[in-house]
């Protein structure tokens, strides 16, 4: 397998969790490198169904080492819970590490996020409202808490204070809001530290002693390329980057260890949050979809908006991150369709264009140009091998392969772990 990077495509919530989780039974890691918690990854394997938050999707094989990377912010009450929750399930997760180089979620983040979504109004970008944005703002602006700052008790507390002087100057005299307490603060993360101490821990190291070793590696992504801060419809975009430029330094090893890098879409598009959406289906068969493939967000609970596949956006996102291989899921939700849409351009203004906008008020007015195929109107859950799909179903896939100028290797076909075909081997 070597080092393989497995990157969000699309709007997130692609179904990275269960590809992750099906190529992790032949790797030795799985490496977490971006986001937070506020990235669900649900995973549905012979031990159940699990949602998980800030948890790498290997952790379901105790021999592969699970390791949340220095890419990733890290709300130690979330983790610990999570981590809880998959002890009662009998998932051992003894496994798992911490970067001692990861940001933490403090409690002034997530209050933070609260009041200035709040004074967006209307113009609110639909976070999560988990401290995530916040996090990352202060981890550029050098005022972040590390993982490594709670074992060193000393240095917590004086990195805290000067820090919560400025967050509750913030909170008073801009919010008028009530201050956050210091000693409450201290003592809370203190404790958390205690339990996680044994995890926190260089793994940078670990993992270029598993490289150097020619042991396989998998590299975790969360939310989707399209929601990149720079190359996403920005404003409405995620706080970290998602793409494969980021795998490496989201977990400390070179950019020259990547060998692949697999592109996550589903066979349709979806999106959770504001900002636009070219394909998005307001009637019938956008609500037959997201109800047919309970499409609610495994962090959130809210409802995605639905579309035909998104060729252009997905061409842009397969060019910028340089997929070596595509895994398409959910093929399975468009088995009862009499017919089904590809946009393969955009309309603007009277003129066919082929590129994604960089501006959300231009990619806002895009028209989507649909190529209509006839539907294939046969369950594919059981089908386990690229032949046995029904003719349709191979020419809506190999459709998609020439326009996003990449083969698709893997294909889900339900949310089983065991409901895929493998097309080409990857890594």
């Amino acid at each position: 397998m070597s080092v393989v990077a497995v990157i969000g495509a699309q709007w997130g919530d692609e179904g990275k969790g269960k590809i992750v989780d099906l190529l992790a039974q032949r790797a030795k890691a799985v490496v977490r490198f971006s986001g937070g918690d506020n990235a669900g990854h649900t995973i549905v394997n012979p031990q159940g169904e699990f949602r998980l938050h800030l948890v790498p999707s290997g952790i379901f094989y105790p021999e592969t080492v699970c390791i949340i990377g220095n890419g990733v912010v890290v709300n130690p009450a979330v983790l610990l819970a999570e981590t809880d929750d998959l002890n009662k399930h009998n998932v051992d997760t003894n496994h798992l590490f911490i970067s001692d180089r990861a940001n933490l979620i403090m409690p002034y983040h997530i209050v933070l996020d609260g009041l200035e979504e709040k004074r967006r109004g209307k113009g609110a970008l639909g976070t999560t409202g988990k401290g995530i944005g916040p996090a990352f703002a202060d981890k550029t602006a050098r005022l972040g808490i590390r993982a490594c700052d709670l074992l060193n008790r000393e240095q917590f507390r004086s990195r805290l204070s000067t820090i919560l002087e400025l967050k509750n100057a913030i909170l008073t005299k801009i919010y008028d809001a009530p201050p956050l307490s210091e000693e409450e603060i201290f003592l809370q993360y203190c404790a958390y530290g205690e339990k996680l101490a044994p995890f926190i821990t260089d793994t940078s190291t670990m993992l270029r002693q598993m490289l150097s070793r020619k042991q396989p590696v998998l590299l975790e992504g969360a939310q989707g390329a399209l929601l990149d801060p720079d190359w996403g419809t920005y404003p409405y975009v995620t706080s970290s980057s998602p793409l494969a430029a980021n795998a490496a330094l989201g977990c400390g090893i070179s950019l020259k260890d990547i060998d692949h890098i697999v592109g996550v879409f589903k066979a349709y598009t979806t999106r959770v949050g504001g900002g636009p959406m070219p394909t998005e289906l307001k009637d019938k068969t956008g609500d037959f979809i997201r109800e047919r493939a309970h499409e609610y967000g495994a962090t959130t609970g809210r409802p995605r908006r639905c579309g035909w596949f998104d060729a252009v956006a997905g061409k842009f996102s397969a060019q910028l991150n340089g997929f070596t291989d595509i895994a398409l899921t959910r093929l399975d939700v468009l088995d009862v369709l009499d017919t089904i849409k590809i946009c393969t351009a955009y309309q603007l203004d009277g003129q066919i264009i082929k590129h994604f906008p960089s501006d959300v008020s231009i990619l806002e007015k895009c028209q989507p140009v649909y190529e209509e195929l006839t539907g294939w109107k046969s369950a594919t859950n059981d089908i386990r091998h690229l032949k046995q799909l029904p003719t349709q179903a191979r020419r809506y896939i190999s459709r998609l392969e020439e326009l996003l100028s990449c083969p698709i290797s893997l294909i889900s076909v339900g949310a089983e772990r065991e409901r895929a075909i493998m097309a080409r081997q990857i890594g």
